[in-house]
C-alpha cells in the first residue's frame, strides 16, 4: 500500500475494510478466510463509515458517496458534494458518533496555516462543525459515555477533547488532552495520525514517524506504548469477533532507507490485545 488508512471493523460482516488513499482504493479483508476484494475510486477515499442501510459511507476528496459493498463493481450513489476548494483540501479522518452523525475533518494541504475545517454529516445533509485552528484533521473519536469528542491536529502534534452533546450533535470547549514534542533533533516520537477509543475509554493514537501507537488515558497520561515494526502507522482500529484485536494500516510509500530498516512499511498489521476496543456506530442515513 502506498498509504494505509482508516481501519474500520464491520461486526455483521466479521470483515475489516481500510483505504489506501493515493491509490484511490478501498479494500476489504476476511480475517478467517483470508478473502481480499478492492474498489477503485475516481477520487481518494480517506474515511470510511458503515451504513446503516448496507454497504459503505466513503468521504473523497469529491465528497460524500455511498458504495454498494455487495458487488465487486464500483457503484457509487452520491451522497453531497464536497464543500471545498478540492485543489488545495480533501477530506481526512473521520468517525461516526454515537448517533450515528459521521463527522470528518480535512487537511489542508499548502499547510501554510491552520485552514482545516469539521464537516458533519447528517442524515444525507452536510454542515459545517468548526473552521480553522488546524491544518490536519485526525485522530477524532467519541468516549464510551459519550460526553467528550477527541481530536488531533496532526501538524500541530496536539490531541485535544472536546465536551460532545450527543442530542444535539454539537461540540464545546476545546481544550488541550496532550502535546507531543515538536522538537525532530530531540525527543521525537512522532505526531499524532488516527486513533481509536477502547471500551476502557481510553485513546489509543498512531504516531506517524514514531513506531508507535501511544495509549492516553482520558485526562491525557501516557499509559504505555506498543512499538510496532512500520516508522508510519496512520491509524489503529479494534475488530476480531472479541474486538480484541488491534489492527493498523501504515504507509509504505517512504524513502529507500526507511523502507530497508522497516520492510513492513505500507502492510495491515495485526496485534492481540488485552483490552477490548468497541463496535463502531453505523451512520444513520435516515
Amino acid at each position: 500500500m502506498q498509504t494505509g488508512e482508516c481501519p474500520l471493523w464491520h461486526p455483521q460482516e466479521q470483515a475489516l475494510y481500510w483505504v489506501d488513499i493515493p491509490a484511490f482504493t478501498v479494500h476489504r479483508l476476511d480475517p478467517a478466510s483470508g478473502a481480499h476484494r478492492s474498489w477503485k475510486l475516481a477520487s481518494e477515499p480517506a474515511t470510511l463509515a458503515i451504513n446503516d442501510q448496507g454497504g459503505l459511507i466513503v468521504a473523497m476528496r469529491s465528497g460524500f458517496a455511498h458504495l454498494d459493498t455487495g458487488s465487486d463493481e464500483v457503484r457509487l450513489s452520491e451522497i453531497v458534494a464536497a464543500p471545498y476548494d478540492q485543489s488545495i483540501t480533501r477530506f481526512n479522518d473521520g468517525h461516526v458518533d454515537p448517533a450515528g452523525r459521521f463527522w470528518v475533518g480535512t487537511i489542508y494541504e499548502p499547510r501554510d496555516k491552520p485552514a482545516a475545517e469539521m464537516y458533519v454529516l447528517e442524515q444525507g445533509k452536510l454542515r459545517k462543525a468548526w473552521s480553522g485552528g488546524m491544518t490536519n484533521s485526525n485522530g477524532s473519536g467519541f468516549s464510551p459515555d459519550r460526553k467528550t469528542m477527541y481530536h488531533a491536529d496532526t501538524a500541530a502534534h496536539r490531541v485535544t477533547k472536546l465536551d460532545f452533546d450527543a442530542a444535539t450533535g454539537t461540540v464545546e470547549n476545546q481544550r488541550l488532552l496532550h502535546q507531543f514534542s515538536m522538537d525532530k533533533e530531540n525527543n521525537y516520537g512522532g505526531r499524532p495520525d488516527g486513533a481509536a477509543v477502547d471500551s476502557e475509554g481510553n485513546y489509543w493514537v498512531a504516531m506517524f514517524e514514531g513506531a508507535r501507537i501511544v495509549k492516553l488515558s482520558p485526562d491525557g497520561a501516557v499509559l504505555g506504548e506498543i512499538k510496532l515494526p512500520v516508522r508510519c502507522p496512520t491509524m489503529p482500529a479494534f475488530g476480531g469477533a472479541d474486538l480484541r484485536t488491534l489492527y493498523v494500516t501504515s504507509a509504505g510509500a517512504r524513502p529507500a532507507p526507511e523502507l530497508a530498516q522497516y520492510p513492513l512499511s505500507g502492510k495491515l498489521l495485526a496485534i492481540r490485545m488485552d483490552v477490548a476496543g468497541r463496535e463502531e456506530p453505523a451512520y444513520r442515513s435516515r
